[in-house]
């Protein structure tokens, strides 16, 4: 018989840890405010939730500066990072004034911005969006996508990390 874990925490740093056991990928995902303007921000609650239909799901705290912008976004596109591009998962996670910057972009559907290097991209539909909590949960359709051969880059523990096969 299983025995019950003992001395659980209650706390939410306690939480955020444990939850940081669990290793992501690391996206970006950008699309354009309702002005146009580029908007995006680093992003690693993204996974998967059908293929038939192809459904993708990611979540914005409420408290971001983007939520409207994302909510009201017809599309998106989420870019998965390649291995060398801590830098750029750094960028899109700290608010300044123009993320895109210097970047050398592609553009999707809609002429929502493509970041550049990545090891994949999934341009979305916004199909449905749902309350969670102190998050918005955002549920895309995939209208297309590419992968690359790219290493993807790796989070976990409150690091960057790197896939080794066993």
């Amino acid at each position: 018989m299983n025995k019950p874990v003992e001395n659980l925490q209650d706390d939410t740093l306690a939480l955020r840890a444990a939850l940081g056991a669990f290793a992501t990928g690391v996206t970006v995902v950008t699309a354009l405010a309702p002005n146009g303007r580029h908007i995006g921000l680093t992003v690693s609650s993204f996974n998967v939730v059908s293929l038939e239909p192809p459904l993708i799901v990611w979540s914005l705290a409420l408290r971001s500066h983007s939520l409207l912008a994302f909510r009201e976004a017809d599309r998106y596109v989420v870019n998965v990072l390649a291995l060398d591009q801590a830098e750029l998962s750094q960028r899109f996670a700290m608010p300044q004034e123009d993320k895109f910057a210097n970047l050398d972009l592609a553009y999707g559907l809609g002429g929502v911005p493509l970041l550049p290097g990545c090891c994949a991209w999934f341009e979305c539909r916004n199909e449905a969006q749902y309350s969670g909590g102190d998050h918005l949960i955002l549920i895309g359709q995939i209208e297309r996508y590419v992968r690359t051969d790219k290493e993807p880059l790796i989070f976990h523990g409150g690091r960057y990390r790197t896939l080794r096969d066993l």
